[in-house]
């Protein structure tokens, strides 16, 4: 049965209130913002860096958009996610700020559809 949304099924701690659903409907192709604290590298904002992988490990086709204004990176999929398959959201401490400050530790969330 379809879903109008993701379980996200797993928040490091300390991010239980930063990850947040906010969709109005379902195309099998969630796109991800990530809002941060501060401008980002435009450099390090890449797939080795930031990417979306499935329960088997693959890495899923993504594209990436990065709006300075906002500091938000959009993790957009270019495949739909499967039903009933657990995948994960990766930002690795290679994603730097302008200033070359990177996260304490990678992030890992874990969603399903």
């Amino acid at each position: 049965m379809a879903r109008d949304f993701i379980e996200i099924a797993d928040i490091p701690k300390g991010y239980e209130n930063r990850v947040k659903q906010n969709l109005s409907f379902k195309t099998g192709k969630f796109v991800w913002r990530c809002r941060f604290t501060t401008a980002l590298d435009p450099a390090t904002i890449n797939s080795d860096n930031l990417f979306v992988e499935s329960e088997t490990g693959a890495k899923m086709s993504t594209k990436f958009t990065y709006n300075d204004a906002t500091m938000e990176i959009e993790l957009e999929p270019l495949e739909p996610y499967a039903q009933d398959t657990d995948y994960f959201l990766n930002i690795t401490t290679k994603v730097k700020s302008r200033g070359g400050q990177s996260l304490k530790e990678p992030l890992q969330v874990k969603f399903r559809l």
